[in-house]
Parts: C-alpha cells; sequence; structure tokens
C-alpha cells in the first residue's frame, strides 16, 4: 500500500482507549503520531497526583522512552534510590536490598509518568475524563461503545487500558475471577511519596522494614511513604475506611516504628489498598477490542508493570500501523510479540518472599539477601528486561 492510501484508511480509523493513567497515553500518543483519531476515556475527573514509584529497567524500555522524546523530562524528574533495611525490633540491620535492585535504572512517581504522557497527547487527543465504558458491542465494521455519561458512540477499534480491574476486559472477555488470580496476599501504600526532585538532586534513602511472619511495613519505603504487605484471603471491603481499620488491625502489636505509622493511617490524604494479583489470560485480543499494560499481563508489585505496560502500547500501536489499519493481522502479531515479552512479569509474586508466613521464612529471607544466590538472580532478570526485538515502526510505516 502506497503512503497516501495508507496515511487517508488510518486518519479514517476511530480508536477507544479506556484509561488515562499510564499504559492510556501511552498508547494514544503512538496511534495519533501514525494518524488515528484518537478519543481516551478515563473514570476519574482528572489525572491522578502522586502514587508509588514506578521505574524503568534495561536498553528496550529506554529506547521506547527516547522514541517517544521523554526521556530525559523522565530523567530530571527522576526520584532518588531507596535502600530497604530489614531491621530487628531492636533496630539492627538484619538484611538489606539495594534501591538499584528496587527502583531500575531510572524512577519516577506514577503521577509525575501520567503527567508527562498526558502532556505529550492533550492537544491532539480527545480525553472525557469522569466518564467510563458501560456497554460494547461489535458490529461487522466497528464497536457501538455506551457510556455511563455521555452519549453511545461508534469506533473502529478499542483498546482497554484501565489497570488490573479493567471494566473493557470485563466486558469483553468475561468476569474478573476468570482471568485475575490472588495470590493471598495484600498490599497497601499510605502517605505522599518523596518528591522526586530535590534541591541537590536525587539522593539515596534508606527505609526501615519491620517483620513479623506474613507481615511486612516499610517506612519511606522504596514505592511509597509506607509500604504494608500482609498474607490474607480473599478479603472484601464495604469502604475506605474498613480497608484502613482492617489495615491496622492486621499490623497491630508489632515494634519499632508501625505504632507511630498506624497512628497516622488516619489521616493519610493518599491510601491504596489492594490484593496482590495477576492477570492471566488466554488471548489479549478479542474481535476489535484489544488489551494492553495491566489490564491483560499485569503483575502487581512484581517489578516490571510499568515497563511492559510502555513497550505493549508501543508495539500494538506499531503493528496497527504496519497493517494500515488491518486488525486483525496486527492483534495477530501484537499476540505474538508480546506473550513472549510479558513472561518478563513472571508468575512470582513479591509477598511470599518479602513476607513470608513463618519465623524460619524470615530467616531464610535475611540469609538469601546477603548470599550470591541473590545476585545470580539480579543478573539473570537483567537479561529478559531485553528479551524483544524492537521494530523501528516509524521507518517501516514511512517506507
Amino acid at each position: 500500500m502506497d503512503a497516501d492510501k495508507r496515511e487517508f484508511v488510518m486518519q479514517n480509523r476511530t480508536v477507544l482507549v479506556s484509561g488515562a493513567s499510564i499504559a492510556g497515553p501511552a498508547i494514544a500518543y503512538w496511534l495519533d503520531r501514525y494518524g488515528f483519531d484518537v478519543t481516551v476515556v478515563e473514570r476519574a475527573p482528572a489525572l491522578r497526583p502522586g502514587g508509588q514509584a514506578v521505574d524503568f529497567k534495561g536498553s528496550v524500555q529506554r529506547t521506547v522512552l527516547e522514541r517517544m522524546g521523554v526521556y530525559d523530562e523522565i530523567r530530571r524528574r527522576r526520584t532518588g534510590a531507596t535502600d530497604m533495611v530489614f531491621v530487628d525490633a531492636g533496630g539492627r540491620e538484619r538484611a538489606r536490598i539495594s534501591g538499584d535492585f528496587t527502583g531500575g535504572d531510572i524512577e519516577i512517581l506514577r503521577g509525575d509518568l501520567a503527567e508527562i504522557l498526558y502532556g505529550l497527547t492533550a492537544q491532539r487527543c480527545a480525553y472525557l475524563f469522569g466518564d467510563s465504558v458501560s456497554a460494547l458491542r461489535e458490529t461487522t465494521d466497528g464497536v457501538e461503545v455506551e457510556f455511563e455519561r455521555g452519549p453511545a458512540r461508534r469506533f473502529d477499534l478499542v483498546i482497554g487500558a484501565d489497570g488490573i480491574h479493567s471494566r473493557v476486559r470485563g466486558l469483553v472477555f468475561g468476569p474478573e475471577e476468570q482471568f485475575v488470580q490472588h495470590r493471598g496476599y495484600y498490599y497497601a501504600i499510605a502517605g505522599k511519596p518523596p518528591a522526586g526532585e530535590l534541591a541537590d538532586g536525587p539522593r539515596r534513602r534508606v527505609a526501615p522494614a519491620y517483620s513479623a511472619p506474613g507481615r511486612l511495613a516499610v517506612r519511606g519505603g522504596p514505592k511509597a511513604q509506607s509500604l504494608y504487605m500482609f498474607a490474607a484471603p480473599a478479603l472484601r471491603f464495604a469502604d475506605d475506611a474498613e480497608k484502613r481499620r482492617v489495615l491496622a488491625d492486621r499490623f497491630a502489636g508489632m515494634a519499632g516504628a508501625v505504632p507511630e505509622m498506624l497512628a497516622e493511617l488516619p489521616d493519610c490524604e493518599e491510601f491504596y489498598l489492594d490484593a496482590l494479583a495477576r492477570v492471566r489470560l488466554p488471548a489479549y485480543t478479542s474481535g476489535r477490542v484489544a488489551l494492553v499494560g495491566d489490564s491483560a499481563y499485569g503483575n502487581a508489585l512484581a517489578g516490571f508493570g510499568t515497563g511492559l505496560a510502555l513497550v505493549g502500547a508501543y508495539v500494538l500501536a506499531g503493528e496497527l500501523a504496519a497493517a494500515a489499519g488491518d486488525h486483525t493481522a496486527a492483534f495477530a502479531r501484537y499476540e505474538r510479540i508480546m506473550r513472549r515479552y510479558a513472561k518478563l512479569g513472571g508468575s512470582s509474586s513479591p509477598g511470599p518472599f518479602l513476607a513470608p508466613k513463618t519465623a524460619w521464612g524470615l530467616r531464610l529471607r535475611n540469609w538469601f539477601l546477603g548470599s550470591r544466590w541473590f545476585g545470580l538472580m539480579d543478573r539473570f532478570a537483567a537479561g529478559a528486561k531485553d528479551d524483544i526485538e524492537l521494530t523501528d515502526y516509524a521507518g517501516a510505516v514511512a517506507r
């Protein structure tokens, strides 16, 4: 197909992206760059500020950031590395995880990253805040979309980039319990995370971590001001207040700074609690609908989600552009490419490792962190970060 015809085809292809956190604005950027007409819908009334720190690892993820033109800005707003130091009741160090391991090559607050990505697309893509998809009906030539608040509209394609509890996935693929696996642990983030840019630049921090069987509380942790993790079967919460009460009950009686952390909990404006869970899908696409990021291959706190989301957005949009909007061919290639790379997220969960359920498990964790085996694991993971060959889609489309 010649370049003029390809451009005409893509300019007449409308795409709805559900979700405006990370994966949504990322794929909106690439789709708009390739000539698609993009609308992004987001349930929240505005961009969500703050949140935990997220990171990028390896040359592949850096290449995607550089091709988006955001690497330098992310570097400017990066956070400092934080060492997680496991201490006993007396405050003595028992083990340590370096911030170089937890923070990847470059780390930034989720809210700052979302702001950067939104800034790339806000003037060129239509954003519908304070609304969400309520129904989807695929036809022979498009998808009829109903919204909770706005009028129904038709799109050629729909992309679900709406997180591990994806509304789009639920409407198209089936109930969440079929695909989202509870890992037997919950995590909570409370309080404002550290500022990314300090007067003298990002600095290294130390976050004391207090352990008990099945529980971990990190003061000033690498992912937020306070991080909690605890073992529990699937729970149901009536509201945010109940989540805070359950968290306080679970950590009652722990020593160190934990009582002080719990005392601050009721006044924390920023608070989030959810299950450690992973998404396992037989396919990332169905008809004219595709999933990207956590909605497709999320694995909470496994350490690779943000990088996977941006690489997935790059690949999905690139394949659609290379196929001149032929979603059947593009979706098939996206599946093949990302199925392998998504294994980077792996089947591992941080819960059993960081908060083992027995005293023996805690001692084993501390020993392992100081052993050469931990270093070998780190080196093995480093190789997997770049286990994908990135296509130069911009060059391919230009040809």
